[in-house]
């Protein structure tokens, strides 16, 4: 079972830094969670926890699954991307990435991507 991870033991400036993440969220990434929390609502939902050094745009403890949203500025960063994608695993979590396009246009598709993975409950990288 995978032990609860406390906000005390993150570096000082965590809390204030997912505070405003929250506050500065764009659309997709409010649209996605709240879909998951209505669609998928055994499951809790956090938004902009500390993974790591980053922040996942949505995570699912209980399950060790981190949902990325990702917007316009990830077209050129994909090894960036990749990169940030093999840390998070590297913590213990599976990644799923979503455009903000599938978000806005295909929010039901996302939903069933998520909740296949979830079904499938297997760990590793999406």
């Amino acid at each position: 079972m995978r032990a609860v991870r406390l906000y005390a033991n993150q570096p000082i400036g965590t809390v204030p830094r997912a505070r405003q993440l929250r506050r500065d969220a764009p659309k997709p990434e409010r649209r996605l969670l709240r879909a998951f929390r209505e669609a998928l609502p055994a499951y809790k939902w956090r938004h902009q926890a500390p993974v790591g050094p980053f922040y996942a745009d949505i995570l699912c403890f209980a399950e060790a699954l981190v949902i990325e949203v990702d917007g316009d500025t990830h077209a050129d960063c994909e090894a960036r991307d990749a990169s940030r994608t093999a840390i998070i695993a590297a913590e213990g979590f599976r990644v799923i990435r979503f455009t903000n396009d599938d978000v806005m246009h295909n929010l039901d598709g996302v939903l069933s991507s998520v909740a296949a993975t979830l079904a499938d409950g297997k760990g590793g990288v999406a």
